[in-house]
C-alpha cells in the first residue's frame, strides 16, 4: 500500500479517512520515508489528527520525515500558471489566477482538476517518496477523478490538454497511483463504498489499493446465550447489545472485501491519540 508514490485515502464522510490517512502518513514517515500529507478540501480534519492547530499551502513539517499541508485553489492555479504553463514570471500571475478563479469555480472539470493537479505535481517534483491525499468524501470525489478525462475532452490541443493527459496518466499507473477506501460497518457507509468500487473499476482512473474497515467490535468472546443468563441489570444490557453490534457488523463486512479492520478505539481520545493508535495498528498490514 505505501509502496506507491500517491496515495489517495477516501470514504462516505464521518467514517475516519482523515485518521486513516494521518496514521499512514505517521508509519511511513517511521520507515523513513520523506512524506507529505495534503489535505484537498478539509483544513481542520487532518491538521486535528496531526496534531497541528491548521495548515497552509506550503509544506509543514509535523514531525521528522512527515510534512503536511492543504490545497488552497487559488495558490494551486497561480502556481500552474507559473511553473505547468510556463506564464512568464513578469506577467502579473497573481492577478491573472484570481481572475480565472471565477472560472475555476464554475467552468467544467476546472476546479477539480486545479485541486487534483496539487498533489500530483507534488509527486512530479520527486520531493517526497510518498503522498498521502486526505481526499474528498466519496460523494465528491468521482468528480474529482473524471476531471483529466473532463479536460481532455473539452480541450483538444494545447498545453491544457497535454497537461491534463499527463495527470490522467498518472492517476491510472498502478505503480504510481491508488485509492484507499475507508468504511465503517454500517449500511449506507458499506452500500456507499460497494458503488463507488463498482464505478471506479468500470472506468479505470485509478486502481483500488484497498478497502479499510474502521471502527470495527471485536466480539466479547462469550456466547450469547452465555450473557442472556445474567441476571437483568447494565451488564447483562450491555453484553446483549455489544453482541448485537457485531452480528449486525459482520453482515456488512461479508459484503466488502476482506481488507484489513481497525478497531473501535473506547473511551476518550483526541484526534491526534486516534491518529497515533491507528499508526501502530497499520503497521501491522501495510
Amino acid at each position: 500500500m505505501l509502496d506507491r508514490r500517491l496515495l489517495f485515502v477516501s470514504g462516505k464522510g464521518g467514517v475516519g479517512k482523515s485518521a486513516v490517512a494521518a496514521a499512514l502518513g505517521i508509519v511511513a514517515a517511521r520507515r523513513g520515508k520523506r512524506v507529505l500529507a495534503i489535505s484537498m478540501t478539509d483544513r481542520a480534519g487532518l491538521a486535528a489528527h496531526l496534531g497541528v492547530p491548521k495548515l497552509t499551502y506550503d509544506p509543514l513539517q509535523v514531525r521528522p520525515g512527515l510534512y503536511a499541508a492543504v490545497v488552497d485553489r487559488s495558490r494551486a492555479l497561480d502556481e500552474y500558471l507559473g511553473l505547468q504553463l510556463h506564464v512568464v514570471r513578469s506577467l502579473p500571475t497573481r492577478q491573472l489566477s484570481n481572475a480565472l478563479s471565477v472560472l475555476a469555480d464554475t467552468a467544467p472539470g476546472i476546479r477539480e482538476i486545479v485541486t487534483m493537479g496539487k498533489p500530483i505535481f507534488e509527486v512530479w517534483r520527486e520531493e517526497w517518496d510518498l503522498v498521502i491525499v486526505d481526499a474528498p468524501a466519496l460523494g465528491q470525489l468521482q468528480s474529482y477523478l473524471a476531471a483529466p478525462q473532463t479536460i481532455t475532452g473539452l480541450v483538444p490541443t494545447g498545453a491544457v490538454q497535454e497537461q491534463a493527459a499527463r495527470l490522467e496518466s498518472t492517476l491510472s499507473d498502478p505503480s504510481t497511483s491508488g485509492l484507499l477506501l475507508v468504511t465503517i460497518p454500517e449500511e449506507l457507509a458499506v452500500l456507499e463504498t460497494r458503488e463507488a468500487i463498482v464505478h471506479i473499476d468500470s472506468h479505470r482512473q485509478i486502481v483500488i489499493a484497498g478497502v479499510i474497515a474502521n471502527r470495527v467490535l471485536e466480539p466479547l468472546g462469550i456466547a450469547t446465550a452465555t450473557v442472556a443468563a445474567v441476571p437483568d441489570g447494565p451488564p447483562r444490557a450491555a453484553g446483549l447489545l455489544h453482541a448485537g453490534l457485531v452480528e449486525a457488523q459482520s453482515t456488512w463486512l461479508n459484503s466488502i472485501p476482506d481488507d484489513p479492520r481497525l478497531p473501535f478505539l473506547f473511551g476518550f481520545h483526541t484526534p491526534g491519540e486516534v491518529a497515533e493508535r491507528l499508526a501502530e495498528l497499520c503497521e501491522e498490514f501495510v
